[in-house]
């Protein structure tokens, strides 16, 4: 039959690209490292300190996430090539929706698991942090700052990760004017990353009683938390420390009293600010920590040019500078401008369906980064 034909070579193309994939991965490695860490929580006083075991519980689940998803899809690819010889010697077509069920699987899992392999960044496996802006458009972008934010935390559940406030100002009719906010799990900074820059929206105003399209712009700013100390040092001169009252969608975690704090880094120009811990001293903790690593990241990019798309280019909330532009009329369409890649239902965009968008940049990332060497 043609069909088992061409599902025989769909597979025979796989081969190649899978042990490159095993390769990426490292999966050797891996295997030894998992069984270091499971000797190392069966020894005696493993648990005494929560934080350490919780880290290493964490990786060892990573870990086992990667083997066991490969080895999915070499067993998905054995169930398709046994299914095809089934269906040569009985004739039988019955055999083909099954077949293209998991192949449709299986292409999932490998382009899912080929795009981590492109995460390789110095700070990839780190936890992100988001800092949303209302820019051009009054109401209109405080509301598409507030769609925004509601996006992410739609992609944040789907991956399984969990998203903390750290800094929230309410639009003054509607969304949002500022929203900083962490996710954390492995690789939200390395998949985030791609959402850095300005975000322009095309829709029919809900606040405008004529009914005109309007145009409206947020800007995305994302950066690592790095967890370890940084080596940077920050003169008491060079800074502003304010506090203020906290506000905003945080819930019994949101601290009502004077506690926020606000840090101005005079020399560069950074303002960092931090609402959500339960204290003032430890919101000053928080803020000093993002202080630091933007500082480093800031240095990093100076230096050595290593790290030269960590941050992003953030430029005026405005015309002509957008990365992507998700338009609901007169026609429905989300497009990236930097990697062409385009959806046409905005709606599973809005809610959290931005997959296609980050796999795309990483590819392209990795694409611009080899035509750089070959150069």
């Amino acid at each position: 039959m043609v069909e088992l034909d061409q599902f025989r070579g769909i597979l025979n193309n796989y081969t190649e690209p899978l042990v490159e994939v095993r390769d990426s991965l490292d999966l050797a490695n891996k295997e030894k490292r998992i069984q270091e860490l499971e000797m190392e929580m069966e020894a005696p006083g493993f648990w005494d300190n929560p934080e350490y075991s919780q880290q290493l519980m964490k990786e060892l689940k990573g870990l086992k996430n990667d083997m066991d998803t490969y080895q999915g899809l070499i067993s998905m690819k054995e169930d398709m090539e046994t299914l095809i010889e089934m269906g040569y010697e009985e004739n039988d077509p019955e055999v083909i929706p099954e077949i293209q069920e998991l192949l449709d699987e299986f292409t999932k899992t490998f382009e899912d698991i080929r795009v981590k392999t492109l995460l390789s960044g110095e700070y990839d496996r780190d936890h992100a942090i988001v800092t949303l802006h209302a820019g051009a458009g009054g109401t209109e972008s405080c509301d598409w700052a507030g769609m925004l934010y509601r996006m992410y935390n739609r992609w944040a559940e789907r991956k399984g990760y969990t998203v903390e406030v750290l800094d929230y100002l309410d639009g003054d009719e509607a969304g949002i004017k500022s929203v900083t906010f962490e996710v954390q799990g492995e690789n939200a900074y390395g998949y985030l990353k791609s959402e850095k820059g300005v975000h322009r929206l095309v829709r029919i105003s809900p606040f405008n009683a004529a009914g005109k399209r309007q145009t409206s712009f947020v800007s995305c700013d994302v950066m690592p938390d790095i967890e370890e100390d940084v080596d940077i040092e920050i003169k008491d001169d060079d800074i502003r420390i304010d506090t203020y009252r906290s506000s905003g969608a945080g819930g019994q975690h949101i601290n009502k009293t004077s506690s926020a704090i606000r840090i101005t880094h005079f020399p560069s120009g950074i303002v960092v600010q931090c609402q959500n811990e339960r204290s003032q001293h430890m919101n000053k903790d928080k803020a000093m920590q993002m202080l630091k690593a933007k500082l480093y990241l800031l240095r990093q990019q100076e230096n050595e040019e290593k790290l030269s798309g960590i941050r992003g280019e953030v430029s005026d909330i405005g015309w002509g500078n957008q990365i992507r532009s998700y338009v609901m009329q007169p026609y429905t369409m989300v497009k990236d401008h930097r990697t062409s890649e385009e959806r046409s239902n905005v709606d599973a965009v809005m809610d959290g369906d931005i997959d296609s968008f980050i796999n795309a940049y990483l590819k392209w990332i990795a694409l611009s980064s080899k035509k750089t060497e070959n150069d």
